[in-house]
């Protein structure tokens, strides 16, 4: 199942695919947000007579409550860094305001940077409270997989010797369109991720490179903290980041990146100056 959100007059409604671009109304009490059904762990279902939508009706999928992001986990990534691998996966946050949707803008405030990447992550959206759940279990506590640009400033980044701010900015994390409920993605470990800038391939490489897998990193992960249902998990970008390239390069007003994880999501945003 494809499940999404749309947005009218300020007030968000859970949908899911009934037919390719259709979406109809979840069968939920009025006020019901996507993490809500989530948590709820309630069958999601249209309702039978529920409100139809089109794809350009669609918003970002879901406001989780944390996003987790995790650096330096495809081994790609790693190699064209020049870093060493990590021993532990790499944790950061991105705040939850950085959120956007399909076709919404990419903001690039001058007056903060002017070094702005792309990154094309696999996103996994948690669907079961995890505290210390041991890899072997972990993918049972997925609700389900989307598509994230893990927009990152660069300059900002390496600045400020931490990663949150540069990974931060308001429009930096663009997510979904929807999220593909974890029974139909067979092995997460087995997705193409992709990125083109105004129509050139500049990622091209499959999760399989991962460092840690995502039942590792969710394992890794609520160990140290609990993951709530909802909450995001970005795990990681391959190979082909701007700032990597010889000469580095950097969004610009004017572009347009597209991410996409194969058989999941595709999201198509401009960039424009704030």
């Amino acid at each position: 199942m494809r499940v999404g959100t749309v947005e009218q007059e300020g007030v968000a409604t859970p949908v899911a695919a009934v037919e390719d671009g259709v979406y109809a109304a979840l069968d939920v009490p009025p006020g019901t947000t996507v993490v809500d059904a989530i948590a709820a762990g309630v069958p999601l279902r249209p309702a039978a007579d529920g409100a139809r939508f089109g794809a350009r009706d669609l918003v970002a999928p879901l406001r989780p409550a944390k996003i987790v992001a995790i650096g330096l986990n495809y081994m790609d990534h790693v190699r064209e860094t020049g870093m060493d691998a990590p021993a532990v996966p790499l944790v950061f946050t991105k705040f939850t305001t950085s959120v956007i949707g399909d076709g919404e803008a990419i903001e690039i405030d001058p007056a903060l940077t002017g070094r702005v990447d792309w990154e094309v992550e696999l996103a996994v959206v948690v669907g079961r409270r995890m505290r210390r759940v041991p890899a072997a279990a972990a993918l049972d506590h997925v609700f389900g997989y989307t598509v994230a640009n893990d927009v990152s400033a660069r300059d900002v980044q390496f600045a400020d010797g931490q990663w949150v701010r540069g990974k931060s900015l308001d429009t930096f994390c663009p997510l979904g369109p929807t999220i593909v409920t974890a029974d139909e993605v067979a092995d997460p470990q087995d997705i193409r991720l992709t990125t083109t800038v105004n129509g050139e391939l500049v990622q091209d490489s499959t999760t399989a490179e991962m460092v840690f897998g995502v039942a590792e990193l969710l394992e890794f992960c609520s160990a140290s903290f609990t993951l709530e249902p909802g909450d995001v998990v970005l795990t990681g970008t391959p190979w082909g980041c701007g700032e990597f390239m010889d000469p580095p390069r950097s969004l610009t007003p004017g572009d347009t990146v597209e991410v996409q994880a194969a058989g999941i999501a595709h999201l198509r945003n401009p960039v424009v100056a704030r």
